[in-house]
């Protein structure tokens, strides 16, 4: 079977998809800025599943070099996970070009080219699927996230747009968007979440593995997640700029 490039490997729904696809038999490359993080993954990886795991280095932010990347890793994998991401501070984006802009390029620019490179060679093969996280953040923006917001949703546009191009060229490459929503990582701990709103990194990870099986191609973990997006994108703006959501 085919590998499973994950990018982004150290966060918490990261390691429950790699743990996902382990268990249905696919070997998994595990990518990120550190990789020496990844060490106890692996050994837990190749405990739990008798397939191949391997740990890369990867700078999403870094994108002259993305081809060379994919380039070191041998045969194009088969799949290509995007679970990069950070929120970064609202408050900060507000008074700093400098915060804004790592929010942008972290959640937009360095997922899309990526993606972009990997896209090319896919269509030249003529097979593979890319899965890209992004966020319901995305569908509206608010005060406190909108930075964020802004280049979730503009990764969702480019998915998009990126699903017909490819469909229209006649190739078998598969580009799936999920939208999560809260999620209980240690990156929310602390946070007060509602809980037919939150979903468990791997019910994220069931969820993606349904979807390259040939499930829909834009995903809400939680469909509840659908209803109250359609609810918010639907409110007058007079309504809407005076909640405080």
């Amino acid at each position: 079977m085919s590998s499973v490039l994950i990018l982004g490997a150290t966060s918490d729904m990261a390691r429950a998809i790699a743990r996902a696809y382990v268990k249905v038999g696919r070997s998994v490359i595990l990518a990120a800025r550190n990789p020496e993080r990844l060490e106890l993954d692996l050994v837990d990886l190749q405990v739990r599943a008798h397939v191949q795991a391997r740990s890369v280095g990867f700078d999403v932010l870094d994108i002259t070099h993305h081809g060379a990347f994919l380039d070191g890793l041998g045969e194009l994998p088969g799949t290509i996970v995007c679970v990069v991401g950070g929120m970064g501070d609202q408050a900060t984006s507000e008074r700093e070009v400098a915060g804004a802009e790592l929010v942008m390029r972290t959640n937009y620019v360095g997922p899309v080219a990526l993606f972009s490179e990997a896209a090319n060679r896919m269509a030249t093969r003529g097979t593979g699927t890319l899965i890209g996280i992004s966020s319901v953040a995305g569908e509206r923006g608010r005060a406190r996230n909108y930075i964020y917001g802004s280049a979730k949703a503009g990764f969702t546009v480019f998915l998009s747009g990126l699903r017909q191009r490819l469909a229209q060229a006649g190739t078998e490459v598969r580009v799936v968007t999920v939208l999560p929503g809260f999620v209980r990582t240690s990156a929310t701990a602390g946070m007060t979440t509602p809980g037919m709103l939150t979903a468990e990194p791997k019910e994220v990870a069931d969820a993606i593995l349904r979807a390259e099986s040939g499930g829909p191609e834009t995903i809400f973990v939680r469909p509840i997640w659908r209803v109250v997006m359609a609810v918010i994108r639907a409110l007058p703006e007079s309504i809407f700029k005076k909640l405080r959501i």
